[in-house]
């Protein structure tokens, strides 16, 4: 059976790998943003000198890096509407499951991220914040965040780019994504190639594309030695802590 370019471009154009690969485009912005918010808190627990936030940090981050995400994107949709009554109502949809399952599971990396990008900030940043009078949360939002994300952008981007790929497992929780979308046509036609091509094309563009946003991003919080720096006393330690 030879390919047929007629079949191919016709599923480029289609309605169902559009909105597919929509879908794996949201799943992974949903999880990205809550793995980043539960990720940040438990690197702060991680970061922490008392125990009882330290502890529930370090078991946290064990156990979703030691669980497969496919297995907890089946325990999301099987097992806990079993538990919980309220997740059989029709809100809880395929979409919400594989979103919160892949995001709980991409916290425990984006809180390795995290936790790796505010140790690399100067101890001294924070000290200079201090001397300002600043508040331990003003410290950490004004001085210590701006540099941690400069620091933690490359790896981030990366960990969007895999959760697009990732939210192909939904397919085992009945979300139509881009990769089920190719697997339904497949099944119908029998037409391997000329679908599954289709489906590495939306990838290749939405990887392509995410990768040059990636790089603008980078740029704009990139470290510049061209700005002005003043001679007196409180504003070059602003200058040194990051906050003009």
């Amino acid at each position: 059976m030879l390919f047929d370019p007629n079949i191919f471009f016709a599923q480029l154009v289609s309605a169902d790998y559009i909105k597919g690969a929509g879908l794996s485009v949201a799943v992974a912005i949903v999880s990205l943003i809550l793995a980043t918010v539960i990720g940040f808190f438990m690197a702060i627990g991680r970061t922490a000198k008392q125990p009882y936030l330290r502890a529930p940090a370090h078991f946290y981050v064990w156990f979703f890096r030691a669980i497969p995400a496919l297995l907890v994107l089946l325990i999301m949709w099987n097992a806990l509407p079993q538990m919980f009554p309220a997740l059989r109502a029709d809100w809880f949809s395929p979409f919400i499951a594989a979103s919160v399952g892949l995001g709980l599971v991409e916290a425990a990396f984006m809180s390795e991220i995290i936790r790796s990008a505010l140790l690399s900030v100067d101890e001294g940043q924070a000290l200079a914040g201090r001397a300002l009078g600043m508040s331990p949360a003003k410290v950490m939002f004004k001085v210590v965040l701006p540099q941690a994300i400069r620091i933690a952008l490359p790896p981030t981007g990366n960990e969007f780019i895999g959760l697009v790929k990732y939210s192909s497992l939904a397919s085992v929780i009945s979300l139509r994504e881009l990769l089920t979308t190719a697997q339904v046509g497949v099944n119908i036609t029998f037409r391997y190639a000329e679908y599954y091509a289709a489906a590495i094309v939306y990838y290749l563009v939405i990887v392509s594309i995410l990768s040059l946003i990636q790089n603008m991003v980078e740029k704009k919080f990139a470290w510049t030695s061209k700005a002005k720096t003043t001679t007196t006393p409180d504003a070059s330690i602003e200058t040194k802590v990051g906050i003009s």
